[in-house]
Parts: structure tokens; C-alpha cells; sequence
């Protein structure tokens, strides 16, 4: 027996990256996914390839930084197939701007934190797993002097502020929902080969300077990032809650 046979499974920024993974990954692992995106053409890609598995795939077309559009996906969901049994709550951004990062990262977050704890405990329980980041840990680097870059500033220290709100969130919803059965934990990545660092890699030496970041000299795949977020959403996990587990080749031991 796989270990979401049966479950039903939720998750943002489905359409790319480390939410494509997750979503294929329980996918494999039997359960039914709702694929949700923004980019609703991208969320119907990763369904054909949940489908190809030979799981079900619900396309949800969903702008996470909206609380009523997550609170009516959610209950959609539980309605629709009866469940909500795993929230991956990934969707994210690495935006130049304040409020379009922080609406994304933290309030996109909390909306589906806020909703989707209450639908779990009504059927007994459920896991929900948060995107954080390396930057939910401390600072990030830089590969160079950027103190007179006022966008650069602003652009680091929106993904920073919004991903320590994010582990911050994990630890609180955790307490709060510990006795009735619902799960909450974190994955910190560190930097993984995703859309969202195309344009540092792109640069000169930028590669370069991302993996000497991890002590084990690499970038990490999406893939990676997902197996550890299955593992915290399943029932081999069951006694694990408001936990920051880094994904990120020893970059938060450095």
C-alpha cells in the first residue's frame, strides 16, 4: 500500500518547480491531487502528468494572495471529493516588490492556513506542509556589495521577511491545531533548480556562486525538496509537527 492511497491532496504553485514535484510525487504515491495555480495552463500540465500516473487530477485555478479564492478552492475541494487530507502550501515568490511578495509568500500562506486547519479538524485530521525557505532561517548572500541598490535591498528583504513569517506561522499553527489531529510543518529549501533563481544562474558566475553556497558544491533539484515534504505530509511523520526542515545541501549549518 502506497502512503496516500486514498488520500486527497491539495497543491499550490502546482503548475512548476518544487509544487510540480510535490504534486507528482504524491501522485505516486496514490493519492488524488488538486493541481493549483495562477497560471492555470501550467496547473493543467502538471494534472496530465499527475493523470499519466495514473492518479486523479483536479485543475484549480487559484491566485493564493486572495483569501476568498483559497477559502473557496479549499471548501471546493472537501465538498467535491469529500476530503482534504494534505495541504501543500507552496505557492511563492521572488518579486522586487514589497507587497507582491509578501501577499504571496506570507498571506497566501496563512489563507490557506487559516482555512484549510478548521476543514482537517472537522474530519479528524489532516498534514499541511508550508514552502519556507533557507531565507525562513537567517540571511541570504549576496554575490555582491549591494548596499546602495535600494531594489536589490527591498527585493532580498521581502523574500527574507516573508519566508521567517512563513516558519513563523508553521510553529504557531502547529500549537494551535497539535490536539485535533492536524499537522503542521515547513520545508526550507535552499537553492533549488526552479524558475525562480533562472535569472541569478543566468548571470556570470552566478551558478558558480549559488552551489559554493552549499557544502555539498551543488544546487538541489525539485525533486529532493519534495520526497522530504511527502514524507513530513504522511503518516510516517506522525509525530512530527511545527518543524523547519531544511532541504538545502548544509547551506543553514555553514
Amino acid at each position: 500500500m502506497s502512503a496516500f492511497d486514498g488520500k486527497i491532496s491539495f497543491v499550490t504553485g502546482a503548475g512548476s518547480g518544487i509544487g510540480e514535484a510535490m504534486a507528482l510525487k504524491l501522485a505516486a504515491e496514490g493519492s488524488t491531487v488538486v493541481c493549483s495555480d495562477i497560471n492555470e495552463q501550467s496547473a493543467q500540465a502538471t494534472a496530465a502528468r499527475v493523470e499519466e500516473l495514473g492518479a486523479k487530477a483536479v485543475v484549480s485555478a487559484l491566485d493564493t494572495s486572495r483569501e476568498q479564492a483559497v477559502k473557496e478552492a479549499l471548501e471546493k475541494t472537501r465538498r467535491d471529493l469529500g476530503r482534504l487530507d494534505v495541504l501543500m502550501n507552496n505557492a511563492g515568490v521572488g518579486s522586487k516588490d514589497w507587497e507582491m511578495t509578501t501577499a504571496i509568500n506570507l498571506d497566501g500562506v496563512y489563507y490557506g492556513l487559516i482555512h484549510a486547519c478548521p476543514i482537517m479538524a472537522a474530519q479528524g485530521g489532516g498534514s499541511i506542509v508550508n514552502t519556507a525557505s533557507v531565507a525562513g532561517l537567517g540571511a541570504l548572500m549576496r554575490p555582491v556589495d549591494y548596499h546602495d541598490d535600494r531594489a536589490a535591498v527591498e527585493s532580498v528583504s521581502a523574500y527574507v521577511a516573508s519566508k521567517h513569517g512563513v516558519v513563523g506561522l508553521t510553529k504557531q499553527f502547529a500549537v494551535a491545531y497539535g490536539k485535533v489531529g492536524v499537522r503542521v510543518n515547513a520545508v526550507c529549501p535552499g537553492y533549488i533548480k526552479t524558475p525562480i533563481i533562472a535569472a541569478i544562474r543566468g548571470r556570470e558566475g552566478g551558478e558558480e556562486f549559488l552551489k559554493a553556497l552549499h557544502p555539498m558544491g551543488r544546487l538541489g533539484n525539485p525533486e529532493e525538496v519534495a520526497e522530504v515534504a511527502a514524507f513530513l505530509a504522511s503518516d510516517k511523520a506522525s509525530f512530527v509537527t511545527g518543524v523547519a526542515m531544511p532541504v538545502d545541501g548544509g547551506y543553514s549549518c555553514r
